[in-house]
């Protein structure tokens, strides 16, 4: 994984997986594999996927860049203290798995602890073979 700032201000971590070096072939399967990683987490709380691609797809006037087939987001909430209002503000946590033909590109805000961003970029990891 590599962090990257995204329009100069939010801290991405990026991987890229091809197809042939993933366990999974597509992005519901890999949805469904984090879904099982978040209901398993002793402080985790499952939220819902929302398809990023049909939404957009469905709009007058999208854009989608070529070669995304398909676009999903699992939405979680690692949350067990409210120490101050604005930690609403980074919660609930989101995983974006983008699929293209050949790989897939899976993304997330950083995580404001380093143990939990530690934890997110493992289950990615284990997405490959």
């Amino acid at each position: 994984m590599k962090k990257v700032i995204f329009k100069d201000k939010y801290p991405v971590y990026t991987t890229e997986i091809l197809k042939e070096e993933s366990r999974f072939n597509s992005t519901d399967e890999i949805i469904e594999y984090l879904k099982e990683k978040v209901e398993k987490h002793c402080i985790a709380s499952y939220i819902t996927v929302f398809d990023h691609y049909s939404h957009t797809k469905c709009l007058s006037g999208h854009k989608i860049l070529e070669g995304i087939i398909n676009a999903k987001n699992i939405i979680f909430c690692f949350g067990k203290e409210i120490p101050t209002p604005k930690i609403l503000a980074v919660r609930p946590r989101s995983i974006g798995v983008c699929e293209f033909t050949d790989k897939f590109e899976i993304n997330f805000l950083e995580a404001p602890k380093e143990g939990l961003q530690k934890e997110l970029e493992e289950w990615i990891e284990e997405l490959r073979k």
